[in-house]
């Protein structure tokens, strides 16, 4: 599970997360979820949302309706941290198609109520996943009702979802050539199939994802600022170029926010 969000200011004290992939039999739709809670105080603060390949559903139990936040190439910034505690869903591009019959570019850049486009569902699974005491019963929860209500057959382009995991991959295709040659279709296929399945070109779903496994490097308690560049970057001013342009942080400043996030344990 990528991280969605930092605050744009050191937080008082650490935000809390817990992270579990999902099941083999949801993981070509659902990537994960993620129970989050903020310090208290800290939804006054603003908040930057990570560039990510994913569709999110985040259900908070503060009182902010479900929404759900579609994939990005560049940072976006909020006035004040909407989300306090509660949980987030990743969703492939096939998983957004299959849970709402929506395709994924639909929401690209841009955030949307889950109830316009899960109807009377959205504030069902809110009330369901409020109800629990722990977060292992929200998963147990989360898991029934995705494989419930997700319908594989209103996915996109097989073939352009087997691109779009392969760019996921740390040993992806050095260039979307490669991977167009990979697949037995010509380039202008794969972009023309990215813009219309994902609302995002295929170079910019490589960025992301390289920008997103640096991320999750980073995450581990005993990860060093300079790993980094082995994530695919050619040296330290690529890693250094693409950090700034894609966050408006330094990798300096970036790994110290992502260092500064406690486990939640039950």
């Amino acid at each position: 599970m990528a991280i969605h969000s930092l605050p744009t200011q050191p937080p008082a004290e650490p935000y809390e997360m817990i992270t579990r992939l999902s099941p083999p039999h949801l993981r070509p739709y659902v990537l994960g979820w993620a129970g989050f809670r903020t310090p208290a105080g800290e939804h006054a603060r603003p908040s930057r949302m990570l560039p990510l390949n994913a569709a999110t559903l985040i259900i908070d139990f503060t009182g902010l309706g479900p929404i759900v936040t579609g994939p990005r190439a560049t940072v976006t910034f909020s006035a004040h941290t909407p989300w306090r505690h509660g949980v987030a869903v990743g969703l492939t591009p096939a998983g957004m198609s299959a849970l709402t019959g929506a395709p994924i570019r639909e929401v690209a850049g841009t955030t949307a109520h889950l109830e316009d486009l899960l109807g009377s569902r959205a504030a069902e699974l809110a009330d369901r996943l409020i109800a629990p005491a722990g977060w292992a019963d929200r998963f147990r929860l989360l898991e029934g009702r995705l494989t419930a209500w997700l319908r594989p057959d209103a996915g996109p382009d097989g073939l352009i979802m087997r691109a779009w995991w392969r760019l996921q991959e740390p040993a992806g295709p050095p260039t979307i050539a490669s991977l167009a040659g990979e697949l037995g279709v010509s380039r202008r296929y794969v972009e023309l199939g990215f813009r219309r399945v994902v609302g995002l070109s295929p170079k910019t779903v490589a960025r992301i994802a390289r920008f997103q496994r640096t991320v999750d490097l980073w995450r581990r308690p005993s990860a060093m600022l300079t790993e980094a560049v082995a994530c695919g970057y050619a040296d330290q001013p690529h890693l250094t170029r693409e950090i700034r342009a894609m966050t408006r942080m330094t990798p300096k400043e970036l790994f110290a926010f992502v260092q500064d996030t406690d486990r939640l344990t039950g």
